[in-house]
């Protein structure tokens, strides 16, 4: 008995090192992140690592993620998602509607989730967002609820403003219904708007001349991810003709704009992890509802208001959530 009991445990133990090395050789689960406006580095890619680490994946070591970015570029994402199909990527993560549009064209069964769409039902992604049903989920921007205030708070800050322009690209899905929405609110706000449309970030300097001609004295930039990738040029051209700048998201205010008021986009990204995760485990994109902001934030540079002349109302500064000296 002895004999046969010792035998039996060492083959156990033999079989120890086995085990382990087979766990070990596990195959990480592979997913897709596909930014047009954001890199890999940028702080809301890291807030998506963030929430991927609090579900239990790590980066390299159970999952893989393939990083790809268009660097502002649409042209570029109908490659992009194809690289990432070849890739066996279980689900990709999108940062823009135009970018969900294109994946939705090229594949009806990997699950798509939406970190930074601004309206998917109205943009016709989805057919309602408590069953989106299809390959599509995620989150929703609800930009359009937010138009009115924006405009606001550009009145506000500028109290003697009578003309301003509006940035918007034409290409977009849903920049059009912003432009209407605009249209009905400015007169009550006794403002005069102006719409300048650019679909490609070269298009800058000619859109900027167009708002010249106008004579408005501020701009209002409806959220695309082009605008973002050349903020650089978009807020130097402001910067030359002195105008103040609203935007959508406040890591616009972070790089010289004036103002920003609507979700907070380190939140979304953080979320759509869990979107990640669940799928993962088998849930169906069809049968995950899409879910709405629940943290705003309003942020104001008070560096670029003392720049163009500008005096912050305190009530305006104890409201907002940011204000960057």
């Amino acid at each position: 008995m002895r004999r046969r009991q010792f035998l039996t445990l060492l083959g156990g133990a033999a079989s120890l090192p086995l085990t382990a090395r087979a766990q070990q050789t596990v195959a990480p689960r592979r997913i897709g992140v596909l930014l047009v406006g954001l890199s890999p580095d940028s702080k809301e890619a890291q807030h998506f690592r963030k929430g991927l680490l609090d579900a239990g994946y790590t980066e390299g070591r159970n999952l893989a993620i393939e990083w790809r970015s268009a660097k502002g570029d649409y042209k570029r994402v109908p490659d992009l998602v194809a690289e990432l199909l070849q890739n066996k990527v279980e689900a990709i993560v999108m940062d823009s509607t135009v970018a969900t549009q294109v994946a939705m064209r090229v594949t009806s069964t990997v699950p798509i989730i939406m970190a930074l769409v601004v309206d998917p039902v109205g943009s016709g992604l989805v057919p309602s967002l408590a069953h989106p049903g299809g390959n599509v989920t995620g989150l929703s921007m609800m930009t359009t609820e937010l138009n009115s205030k924006r405009l606001q708070l550009l009145k506000e800050v500028v109290p003697q403003l009578t003309r301003a322009a509006v940035l918007w690209n034409p290409d977009h899905p849903f920049h059009a219904k912003v432009v209407a929405d605009l249209k009905v609110i400015a007169p009550s706000l006794s403002l005069e708007l102006s719409f300048a449309g650019m679909r490609t970030p070269d298009q800058f300097e000619e859109a900027f001349s167009d708002i010249g001609r106008t004579r408005a004295r501020a701009l209002y930039v409806v959220e695309d991810p082009i605008f973002f990738a050349g903020r650089a040029k978009l807020l130097g051209l402001a910067s030359a003709a002195r105008l103040p700048t609203i935007h959508e998201l406040r890591r616009f205010p972070e790089a010289g704009a004036l103002l920003s008021y609507g979700p907070d986009l380190h939140d979304l990204f953080r979320r759509a992890a869990s979107y990640v995760d669940r799928i993962l485990k088998g849930a169906k994109a069809a049968d995950l509802p899409i879910e709405q902001p629940t943290k705003f934030e309003f942020i104001i540079n008070l560096k670029t208001a003392r720049a163009l002349g500008l005096d912050i109302p305190s009530t305006l500064l104890t409201f907002a959530d940011g204000v960057i000296e």
